[in-house]
């Protein structure tokens, strides 16, 4: 095996390729189309743990950050949710995001604390907005909402809210404002010699 001396070997094929020597065929996909942008690989949500392992310990590929871990609704496709990873390999200066493809009838994903201890919170926010459980995780429980929150608010079928903003054309008895308003002039302000 050659280990790579710089950032500019290592590439998107190059990467693939070491991933298609350790993983049998099938496991890794890189999904394609004009939408993809960023190096993006999709692995089986039984195999996240082991593949985040082998992205992380072989010399060659050196991802050793995980930047962050994102919920993706996708209502009303089937697989519905997908987590994505932002991975970072510092020493390579080059970055691969990975997806994994997360049921409605129960979301799950294996936790990836132990590979990266930063996703300890990430994994709690995307649990806290999406209501995806992280199984292994230390410490699941919402990290933004109150512990008593029902419901996954980024969650398309969410509802919105329950409260109409006011404005002037959907509220009875609001009036115009006069339009002969003018600006208002700042404040004059004294300060004190300290």
């Amino acid at each position: 095996m050659t280990v790579a001396t710089s950032a500019s070997t290592l590439t998107p094929e190059r990467v693939m390729a070491r991933l298609a020597e350790k993983f049998p065929a099938g496991s890794v996909v890189r999904p394609g189309g004009a939408a993809v942008r960023d190096f993006t690989i999709a692995v089986p949500a039984d195999r996240l743990v082991e593949i985040a392992m082998f992205l992380r310990d072989d010399p060659e590929l050196d991802f050793a950050m995980l930047s962050w871990i994102a919920g993706v609704d996708w209502l009303p496709r089937d697989p519905r949710f997908e987590v994505v990873y932002g991975l970072l390999s510092l020493n390579r200066n080059f970055r691969v995001n990975l997806k994994v493809a997360v049921g409605e009838e129960n979301p799950r994903v294996p936790s990836v604390t132990g590979v990266w201890p930063t996703a300890n919170w990430h994994e709690r926010e995307a649990y806290d907005l999406y209501g995806i459980e992280f199984t292994g995780h230390p410490d699941l429980r919402r990290i933004l909402l109150p512990e008593d929150w029902v419901g996954w608010p980024l969650r398309k079928d969410s509802p919105l809210g329950y409260e109409e903003v006011a404005f002037t054309h959907n509220t009875p008895g609001r009036s115009v404002p006069n339009p002969d308003l003018t600006r208002l002039k700042p404040k004059k302000v004294k300060y004190r010699a300290q």
